[in-house]
């Protein structure tokens, strides 16, 4: 059955892998530096202080400690422990991949999917709460913004769709995970 899925991973991979367009590849590179994002991430942060004044302190401390989990969880105990290499480190495969940044060995699971997609999904879940009429704004946003961060990664050669997949459940689960224990503080 794994067998299955990781040849069935190959193959998507190098199928969307093999999708790439010169033009494309600057702003692939681009989209899947995490410090493009740093403007957006400033204006959330001035967007929370506005809106949650006081309390706003409960809110970054939640949000820091979501993103942290899921990176953390993503790179210091999945990566290690699964040790399953990246396409571009993959003898099987390494030679058919069309790769635009540098390679490390392993990529089970993606910390640029657990990472966007747990910031996607807390505020997510805060426009829920807080913000209910603009609740499907903000996810269609953040949702679509991690999605095409985590394509990004299969475009420059470095993540299997898996990673990815895996990745945005582990950032949504500790999301949902820290949502909940902020509710207890600013409820």
């Amino acid at each position: 059955m794994l067998e299955t899925l990781d040849q069935l991973d190959k193959s998507l991979f190098l199928f969307l892998n093999g999708l790439h367009q010169p033009w494309a590849d600057t702003p692939m590179i681009w989209i899947t530096k995490t410090k493009t994002w740093f403007p957006m991430y400033a204006l959330i942060i001035g967007f929370l202080i506005y809106h949650f004044r006081k309390k706003v302190i409960y809110v970054l401390l939640a949000i820091t400690l979501t993103i942290t989990a899921a990176d953390q969880f993503a790179s210091h105990l999945m990566k290690p422990t699964v040790k399953r290499f990246r396409p571009c480190s993959n003898p099987e495969i390494k030679k058919d991949v069309y790769l635009l940044v540098g390679c490390s060995e392993y990529g089970f699971i993606s910390s640029h999917s657990a990472n966007t997609f747990a910031l996607a999904t807390f505020l997510f879940l805060l426009a829920g709460v807080y913000f209910p009429t603009q609740r499907t704004k903000v996810g269609l946003f953040f949702f679509t913004w991690a999605g095409i961060v985590s394509y990004s990664r299969i475009y420059v050669g470095v993540h299997y769709a898996g990673d990815l997949l895996c990745g945005a459940l582990a950032g949504s689960f500790f999301a949902y995970l820290f949502f909940k224990l902020l509710l207890r503080f600013i409820a």
